[in-house]
């Protein structure tokens, strides 16, 4: 029994393997959008935060252009090209700085 339930779960990962995850990126923008819209509706969720949360959105495209750059310049994905890497993790460094900056100075007032 235990035999079959390991097998099933191997097939299951192995499909899953084989599923193209792009459409699930583009997918998983439309709530991170509705969150930000719904965001910016609320007087009391604090702007720096918000402003956060959009240069996550800023992120998300710099890493995507840094990944075709490696990609193209090197033919290496971006984890193994450090300063193309740096570089977009840096947009991520800021916008969590923004949030947590921002979430704190309401907190304080």
């Amino acid at each position: 029994m235990a035999e079959q339930a390991s097998a099933a779960g191997l097939q299951l990962l192995q499909w899953m393997a084989g599923i193209d995850p792009g459409p699930f990126f583009v997918l998983s923008l439309l709530p991170y959008l509705a969150f930000l819209w719904l965001a910016g509706q609320v007087e009391a969720f604090p702007r720096l935060a918000l402003r956060g949360f959009q240069l996550t959105l800023l992120f998300v495209a710099v890493t995507i252009g840094a990944s075709l750059l490696a990609l193209q310049g090197s033919g290496q994905q971006l984890a193994d090209v450090d300063g193309l890497h740096g570089g977009a993790e840096a947009f991520l460094t800021l916008a969590n700085l923004l949030v947590a900056i921002g979430f704190t100075q309401a907190a304080r007032r």
